[in-house]
C-alpha cells in the first residue's frame, strides 16, 4: 500500500472548513446574535482560512491537480516563504483561528472542522510533509515527425486502388452497379 499523503486530506479539510466558518459568521452577523462581535470574526478568519488553503500542494509523487484559478494564490502564499510551507506552523494557526469561533452557536461547526483540519496538518507535519507549490510548466514546442510531414489524401476507409478514380472516357464503367434489387 502506498503513503498516505496527510496535507492533501488537511487542505482539503482547512478550505471546507474556512467556507463553513465563513458561512456560521455571516449568520451570526445578519441573525445579530448575542456576540455577533464573534461572528464578524469567524467571517475574517474564515476568509484568510479560504485564501490561505485555495492552492493545493504539489503531491510527492503522481499528478498534481491544480485548482481553476489557483496561480494568483499560489504566488501570494508562497511569497511568505518558511509560515507558510511548514505544516507545524499552519496547524498552529488553524488551532489558534478555531478558538474564537467556539463562543457563537452559528460557527461551532467551523471551529470544529478548523480544529480537525488542525490535527490532521500536524499528523503531516510529524511525517516530514511540507508545502510545494504547483507551478505551471513550460510546453517545449516539438517539430512534428518525418511521417507526419504528408498527411494521407483520403480519409479512412480508403477504397481499393481500382475504384478509387473514375474512368471518365468510359461513362458506363464508371457507373456504380447496384448488386441487390430494388424493389418498386
Amino acid at each position: 500500500m502506498g503513503k498516505i499523503e496527510w496535507a492533501m486530506w488537511a487542505n482539503e479539510q482547512a478550505l471546507a472548513s474556512g467556507l463553513i466558518l465563513l458561512t456560521g459568521g455571516i449568520v451570526g452577523v445578519a441573525g445579530q446574535f448575542r456576540g455577533w462581535q464573534f461572528a464578524a470574526y469567524a467571517i475574517a478568519a474564515g476568509a484568510f482560512v479560504c485564501l490561505l488553503e485555495y492552492p493545493r500542494s504539489k503531491r510527492t509523487k503522481g499528478t498534481s491537480v491544480e485548482r481553476t484559478g489557483q496561480y494568483c494564490f499560489t504566488v501570494c502564499v508562497k511569497s511568505f516563504g518558511p509560515l507558510t510551507r511548514n505544516y507545524y506552523v499552519r496547524a498552529f494557526l488553524h488551532a489558534a483561528l478555531s478558538v474564537p469561533a467556539g463562543f457563537l452557536l452559528a460557527t461551532v461547526l467551523g471551529c470544529v472542522c478548523l480544529g480537525i483540519a488542525s490535527i490532521i496538518y500536524l499528523a503531516a507535519a510529524i511525517r516530514g510533509e511540507h508545502w510545494e507549490p504547483i507551478l505551471p510548466k513550460k510546453e517545449i514546442a516539438r517539430k512534428p515527425d518525418d511521417s507526419m510531414k504528408n498527411p494521407p489524401q483520403n480519409p479512412p476507409p480508403r477504397p481499393p486502388p481500382e475504384t478509387r478514380r473514375k474512368r471518365v472516357d468510359d461513362l458506363e464503367g464508371a457507373a456504380y452497379d447496384n448488386p441487390i434489387p430494388v424493389g418498386e
